[in-house]
């Protein structure tokens, strides 16, 4: 009995580190794929509109961005500057 607990407890000691850097990469991949997103809707906008949004918020209110999305990109600092998307 005593041997199965120590084989599970260096089980557990070896996948919880990995998890934590998997959940690190993801967020990282996250934040990278808004601001694809992001700049692709500024884009979309900008050949529609003739000119380059200046704000999220002005691609929120004319529905290119979602409430979520614009959420996701004030979580993770994203702007737009001079029609570009970056994460600041």
């Amino acid at each position: 009995m005593t041997i199965v607990l120590f084989i599970i407890s260096l089980l557990i000691l070896i996948v919880i580190p990995n998890l934590a850097k998997q959940k690190s990469g993801a967020t990282k991949v996250h934040s990278r794929a808004m601001v694809n997103v992001i700049q692709t809707q500024a884009d979309l906008y900008e050949n529609e509109t003739g000119r380059a949004p200046r704000t999220i918020n002005e691609l929120y209110q004319e529905h290119y961005l979602t409430a979520a999305q614009v959420k996701s990109a004030k979580k993770n600092n994203i702007k737009i500057q001079n029609g570009q998307v970056s994460r600041q």
